[in-house]
């Protein structure tokens, strides 16, 4: 069988070439309703070398995806051949066809046979066929968004960037979008043993305020995405001082310590949320809106007040306060989708409330553009244009799943099952609107929840 998907980059044709052997790009077009992981990884985009993924089968089985590339033409195209995975034989040859200096059509030729013969292709072909469509949808929009993004600003520095909290949903996809745009990732990370063994890495026990400031010299930004989960555990009293040190404490630790480089990065972001705001009813918030009221506003005052001496000895500092992350690979959504896809799934409480959500596509998005652009300081809100209440959200995820939303959560049976944080995180309304992020020019991947959904979820054509 065929299967050749064709589309127009405003990029030249060896920009996308090139943009295809950063270490980050197979990361980049996963599609991330899959749940693929990646276990090999080729250093080199070279003939011979092999890239090894773990994909799902059926009934929770999964089996490893082994390929070869081969037949290699700089600058035009790229092949990869199965050595060992899921079909019978697979070839995908990615050409990057030139149309004018600026722009070139990228054409993935996909040769491939199911296992199991004459009754393979009876009982399988229908069905890969639909997963192949969705797979190359999603990796065709992702890579025209994302290179002719970093085509944008090709001619700009590249940067040299530390990372923390790298290893969490945003940091992961923060990290290899750097990367696929050239710019040099350092992370920051709290394993001696994983420091010791990667020299991309730089060490570091917040807990203890331990770190070789020596080894911050020299970057160019820093972005602290750190701290403990707060939607996966209640919020007793001990949780919420973990929560607490490992945003507040880590955040005064790093930036004191940037404050007194003798080469200081010109900006520092540190991660927020829309958690400042509080519960606010129908009241539109805005960068300018006041605090609100309890554990959580509180703590995202501190965690922003935090990153004070940093701000003092002149090095740019920027808040994205980021809203209620959407992508199947983790936070909320993740955790939502085998209730809705079962068509469990319902409002919670009222569904009145503002639930101001986002795609991680676009928090990485507006995270790169806090870094090239130089007017964007304080708290920048990253959140959609438009935000909708739970009961719309609901209703959306359902008509994007083709599931029914008919049932709901009590509000008495979140708070009594999950507590303060329950209803901080579920019941309470914050209608946040991203006005520094479109007064400067910000454009968003996907505007709209539905469209957001359908993208990361492989149901464009649904």
């Amino acid at each position: 069988m065929r299967f050749t998907p064709q589309t127009m980059l405003n990029v030249p044709a060896s920009f996308a070439y090139h943009w295809h052997l950063h270490p980050g790009a197979l990361k980049r077009l996963l599609p991330p309703w899959e749940k693929i992981r990646m276990t090999r990884q080729a250093e080199q985009v070279e003939n011979g070398n092999c890239i090894g993924l773990s994909v799902p089968l059926v009934a929770g089985l999964r089996t490893e995806w082994l390929t070869e590339y081969r037949n290699i033409e700089p600058d035009r195209r790229i092949e990869q051949v199965q050595l060992k995975g899921p079909f019978h034989t697979w070839c995908q040859a990615s050409t990057f066809e030139s149309i004018t200096e600026t722009s070139c059509k990228l054409i993935d030729d996909i040769e491939y046979s199911v296992p199991f013969g004459k009754a393979g292709n009876l009982l399988g072909e229908p069905f890969v066929q639909k997963k192949l469509k969705a797979w190359f949808t999603y990796r065709h929009r992702q890579s025209k968004t994302e290179m002719e993004l970093h085509y944008n600003y090709h001619l700009q520095k590249r940067m040299r960037i530390l990372v923390s909290g790298s290893t969490g949903v945003i940091g992961n996809s923060l990290c290899s979008f750097l990367e696929t745009g050239g710019h040099e990732v350092i992370r920051l990370v709290r394993s001696e043993k994983v420091a010791s063994l990667n020299p991309k890495t730089v060490f570091w026990d917040p807990e203890h305020g331990e770190v070789d400031r020596n080894s911050l010299e020299s970057f160019d930004a820093v972005i602290h995405l750190g701290g403990a989960n707060i939607a996966h555990h209640k919020w007793d009293t001990d949780y919420k001082k973990k929560i607490r040190r490992s945003r507040v404490h880590s955040t005064r630790l790093l930036s004191a310590l940037l404050a007194t480089l003798q080469e200081k990065p010109s900006v520092f972001i540190v991660a927020s949320a829309i958690g400042y705001y509080g519960d606010r009813g129908d009241e539109v918030m805005t960068e300018d809106s006041s605090p609100g009221s309890g554990f959580l506003p509180q703590l995202v005052r501190d965690w922003e007040q935090a990153a004070e001496p940093a701000r003092k000895a002149g090095i740019r500092v920027a808040h994205p306060r980021i809203g209620v992350v959407l992508t199947p690979t983790g936070a909320a959504l993740a955790s939502m989708l085998p209730l809705f896809r079962c068509g469990l799934g319902g409002v919670a409480g009222t569904g009145k409330q503002y639930w101001s959500t986002v795609s991680i596509h676009d928090v990485v998005g507006a995270i790169h553009f806090m870094l090239i652009n130089e007017t964007l300081e304080g708290a920048v809100n990253v959140v959609l244009p438009k935000p909708l209440t739970n009961r719309e959200f609901t209703k959306t995820l359902g008509l994007v799943l083709n599931r029914p939303t008919l049932l709901s959560m009590p509000a008495s049976m979140i708070k009594l099952l999950l507590g303060e944080m329950g209803e901080a995180l579920l019941l309470e309304s914050t209608r946040v609107v991203p006005r520094k992020l479109l007064d400067a020019g910000y454009n968003f991947q996907q505007e709209t929840l539905e469209d957001t959904l359908r993208h990361l979820l492989g149901r464009t054509d649904a």
